[in-house]
């Protein structure tokens, strides 16, 4: 009897410390587990219902697999779960409520999930059986990376662009995502510009109209280079700079060019008049004093052929006078001279300022511009400026004679009359 006893007190025992060490391990294991012990409910219909374990901010790595057991406090299998909102690749499992994902690479690649940026995911449970009965609540998920891939800026063009003066410069910056967004952009001219679009986001647009004064003339290099540099900075100040060098080259500011040839024009049709009309004045002295030398050649001559004649008279008193006469002739020729010299210069002259006028008019109709933009426009006032100063120069000592007595349309009508043009034609022998 006392043998049976003690085997029954050493039973007993024995089981009270197998059930404390069985407890013990429960409780160990569930300090170790990540998940929450599973709580005792006395009364589930009359307890609202509620998410147990739900944790609000998730952070996972890259390339890591997520699992998450969602628990509830009723039964699970009379309640399915559901998400809303949420990123690529994650997954609920409606029956049990495993919420599960697995961070490939491939998405963040693909720009279908970021880093460091938070995502905000919409989580429900509802009863199968009473649709009123649900819970809404939500939780923020975010991902990150030790592998720190920079963020690259890429203008939409390329590193060297050939322009001209007067130009616009139009391109946006786009940006290649890498762990961190890029939040800032700077820009560095290399040299002072004005009026122009800065860029400070990613695909900004960046606009600037080159100024006809950009390339001064006191430059010694001709085009110019002028180097933008953009230089992009995340949160943690990693940076990347993309550089575009534009080449520009002088161009020509058309409307004040044409402008500036509308001036020199009529400056020089104005000289052409002035010119003309010298030539006039010139022409007309010429003219006038070959009157005055012919008509004392004629007066002389006829002098000392009408002292020929009485020479031979019978009467005496008509010989004596047939004899003074030609002694008259010959002392109209000093006279002649003093009174009317031969003015061989200003015939030489009248031939030069003829020449040079029609070298002029045949220069001014060769350099007319051709519609507003014409591109030879700058050779063309060149040319013209050239000529001016040319004849300008040859010129020098004519002295020039405002118009007073007489019309500009009346010294065109002489100097293009065909008595004029047979005077001072070219002869050939």
């Amino acid at each position: 009897m006392k043998n049976r006893l003690s085997i029954t007190v050493i039973s007993l025992l024995l089981s009270h410390f197998a059930a404390m060490s069985q407890q013990t391990d429960t409780t160990t294991q569930s300090r170790d587990s990540s998940a929450p012990a599973p709580v005792v409910v006395v009364n589930p219909e009359d307890t609202v219902l509620r998410i147990i374990n739900l944790n609000p901010y998730f952070t996972i790595h890259v390339d890591s697999l997520f699992e998450y057991d969602m628990n509830i406090n009723k039964p699970q299998d009379r309640f399915y779960w559901y998400i809303r909102n949420s990123p690529v690749g994650v997954r609920i499992d409606r029956g049990t409520g495993l919420l599960s994902f697995r961070a490939d690479k491939s998405y963040f690649r693909s720009g279908r999930l970021k880093y460091d940026v938070p995502y905000k995911v919409d989580i429900g449970v509802q009863n199968l059986y009473h649709a009123a009965e649900r819970t809404d609540t939500s939780f923020t998920i975010l991902f990150y990376s030790t592998d720190v891939v920079v963020s690259r800026l890429k203008p939409t063009v390329n590193g060297m662009q050939v322009l001209e003066e007067g130009d616009s410069v139009r391109f946006r910056v786009q940006c290649e995502s890498g762990t961190f967004p890029i939040e800032q952009i700077t820009m560095n001219a290399s040299a002072a510009i004005h009026d122009f679009r800065s860029v400070t986001r990613c695909n900004d647009e960046f606009r600037w109209m080159i100024p006809f004064d950009f390339i001064r003339d006191s430059d010694t290099a001709k085009p110019r280079v002028l180097t933008l540099q953009f230089i992009s900075n995340d949160r943690f100040l990693n940076r990347d700079t993309a550089v575009v060098s534009l080449l520009i080259r002088p161009g020509i500011n058309y409307p004040q060019r044409n402008e500036e040839h509308r001036t020199l024009n009529r400056e020089l049709t104005k000289y052409i008049q002035d010119l003309k009309l010298t030539f006039y004045v010139v022409s007309r002295n010429i003219k006038s004093n070959k009157k005055t030398r012919t008509g004392f050649d004629v007066s002389a001559s006829t002098l000392s052929l009408f002292g020929t004649i009485l020479s031979t008279s019978t009467t005496q008193s008509t010989k004596d006078i047939g004899k003074v006469l030609p002694s008259i002739g010959l002392t109209m020729v000093p006279v002649k001279e003093a009174v009317a010299p031969n003015k061989v210069q200003e015939q030489n002259t009248a031939s030069q300022v003829r020449a040079a006028i029609k070298r002029l008019e045949y220069m001014q109709s060769e350099n007319l511009l051709v519609g507003d933009r014409d591109p030879e426009i700058m050779a063309k006032m060149k040319r013209l400026r050239d000529e001016m100063k040319q004849t300008r120069v040859q010129l020098v000592d004519l002295p020039m004679v405002e118009f007073e007595n007489v019309s500009a349309s009346d010294v065109n009508d002489y100097f293009n009359s065909p008595k004029v043009n047979r005077k001072y034609r070219l002869k050939v022998n």
